[in-house]
């Protein structure tokens, strides 16, 4: 709570110092000619590889929320709202991600700079009382992202219209692609059922019909209560699962107290909230979805 308190103060103090010097900057984040790129700068990673895939050369893309940091903890800091009021766009996730969007977005309200939710007309889901904010894990969901970046794109930069939309359209069908590929796969499954470190995969399993059990909630905060543990333990012996997925970002502690405790393997998954790697987003998706399917082929398999 204190963290936040001082973010806010300085966020405020941040403003106040750009409300100063607005006269010197109004206009300043417009293009003037033909050849110079847009600015974008988005909140986090997998923005970034959404944005990329439909400016390609037409723009440069910065990423707010550093690599290898946990986006759910991350703070602005002033540097960083210095360069995002030199951008014409500002592309963030939205449904709860970023706690702080709301304070960065009053900094760049009158700096000519296009802020952008990515996931306008998503269908956000909960768990319990909590948005799922990791809606970039869904391939409909990611097309619809892009779709929002898509139109933004050419809101800030007309005369390249059809360069926003060819690469997006190219980028949709890889996307449709995956989707197709593996929507068979996982419909024949008896077994919908796989365990990860932290619940960001529902809107994955949305689009596949499959559930996650989780050792941690949403935001990869706090471990299970013993009877939560004891019942997960339960669950997998039950179930004769062997695989535990584990984040890269989050601990992967319980995930391996668990996989001890049932005889299971530590497998990782991606969550693309950072940079892994400099994985790309479909080559990391591809991954994801062959490795849940190939944990619940195997399971289905041993239970038949």
């Amino acid at each position: 709570m204190k963290k936040k308190i001082i973010a806010g103060f300085l966020i405020a103090c941040i403003s106040s110092m750009l409300i100063g010097c607005g006269k010197a900057n109004a206009g300043s984040n417009v293009q003037d000619n033909d050849n110079k790129k847009l600015k974008v700068m988005v909140s986090i990673y997998p923005l970034k590889q959404f944005t990329e895939k439909i400016a390609g050369d037409k723009a440069e893309v910065t990423c707010l929320v550093p690599d290898n940091m946990e986006p759910h903890d991350y703070e602005p800091k002033t540097k960083d709202l210095e360069k995002l009021t030199n951008s014409q766009i500002f592309v963030y996730n939205g449904l709860g991600m970023e706690t702080w969007v709301d304070k960065v977005n009053d900094v760049i309200k009158d700096k000519n700079v296009l802020s952008v939710n990515s996931s306008d007309g998503i269908d956000q889901r909960k768990e319990g009382d909590a948005i799922d904010p990791h809606s970039w894990l869904s391939l409909k969901d990611a097309e619809k992202q892009s779709d929002n970046i898509k139109n933004a794109l050419i809101q800030c930069d007309e005369k390249n219209r059809d360069y926003y939309e060819e690469n997006y359209n190219k980028f949709k069908d890889e996307l449709e692609n995956l989707y197709n590929e593996y929507q068979p796969k996982f419909s024949q499954l008896n077994n919908k059922d796989f365990i990860t470190g932290h619940a960001a995969f529902g809107y994955l399993c949305r689009d596949f019909g499959l559930t996650q059990k989780s050792v941690e909630n949403l935001f990869a905060e706090g471990e299970p209560t013993p009877k939560q543990l004891e019942e997960l333990v339960g669950f997998c012996k039950e179930n004769n699962i062997k695989t535990v997925f584990s984040e890269s970002l989050a601990s992967p502690k319980v995930s391996e107290t668990l996989a001890s405790e049932v005889g299971a393997n530590v497998v990782p998954i991606l969550t693309l909230e950072s940079n892994e790697d400099n994985k790309d987003y479909i080559y990391a998706m591809k991954y994801n979805l062959d490795e849940i399917y190939k944990c619940l082929s195997n399971e289905s398999n041993k239970n038949s």
